[in-house]
């Protein structure tokens, strides 16, 4: 089995850094309020000028330019991406044990922006390979998260953006799971209707994987995952090419 892990919001915690950041640069702003964005990204403000700054980050309450700032802030530290911590302790040295032990491809998939130091890709095989995962293979990619599942294989993919869950599912043969650490009552209605499984944390992701394999209830890997979560098979995607 293939499965690409999204790494900030599933296994690194990029929110911390970003808001304590956000804090320094506009101490105007509680706390409180800056950690009350939408979890699914969809923060109003206006427009920033620079293309390539990365949009709003899930979660957090500020304008598109106040992100940039953050953003351009946090760039300019050298090798930013090795000093982030596990969200959830030990997770990624649970997912290399498992992986050797069930013969899994694993990929990580990330589209974060260069800093100052390391190549993303660097930093990110070393910030893995810190916390239990050797040899990583990643991947620092942009578009869709569909076509690039659909380019490498990949069997399911692990994200906690409803938005990239989506563009999986309906451009891409491989299963989603979405990793959803906010209210359930948030989470957009289309996921469950296009199959996507929600899942609040990443072991619950492992024990479900781990589950679909050893299932014997017939169908095939991601119908069996999908029946965990009382999901329905889902049909082929139409944006698919046979």
């Amino acid at each position: 089995m293939r499965i690409a892990f999204d790494l900030d919001g599933v296994l690194a915690d990029l929110h911390t850094p970003f808001v304590r950041a956000a804090i320094r640069l506009f101490p105007d702003l509680e706390a409180s309020v800056v950690e009350s964005g939408d979890p699914a990204g969809e923060t109003p403000g206006d427009e920033a000028d620079d293309d390539d700054v990365p949009p709003v980050l899930p979660g957090v309450n500020l304008t598109s330019r106040q992100s940039a700032a953050v953003w351009r802030h946090l760039a300019g530290t050298e090798d930013f991406w090795e000093g982030l911590d596990e969200i959830e302790p030990g997770a990624i040295a649970r997912l290399a044990a498992l992986a050797d032990e069930r013969r899994w491809e694993i990929l990580f998939i990330t589209s974060r922006p260069t800093s100052v130091g390391r190549t993303v890709q660097r930093q990110t095989q070393r910030w893995l390979q810190d916390r239990g995962f050797p040899l990583p293979s990643v991947y620092v990619v942009h578009g869709s998260r569909g076509r690039i599942a659909d380019a490498l294989a990949i069997d399911v993919v692990i994200d906690d953006r409803a938005d990239n869950c989506l563009d999986v599912v309906l451009e891409s043969r491989a299963g989603a799971l979405l990793v959803w650490r906010g209210a359930l009552t948030s989470v957009p209605a289309s996921t469950k209707r296009l199959g996507i499984a929600v899942v609040p944390t990443v072991a619950r992701v492992l024990e479900a994987l781990v589950e679909a394999e050893r299932a014997a209830d017939g169908g095939d890997l991601l119908d069996r995952l999908r029946r965990l979560f009382g999901l329905k098979p889902r049909a082929s995607s139409p944006l698919v090419r046979s």
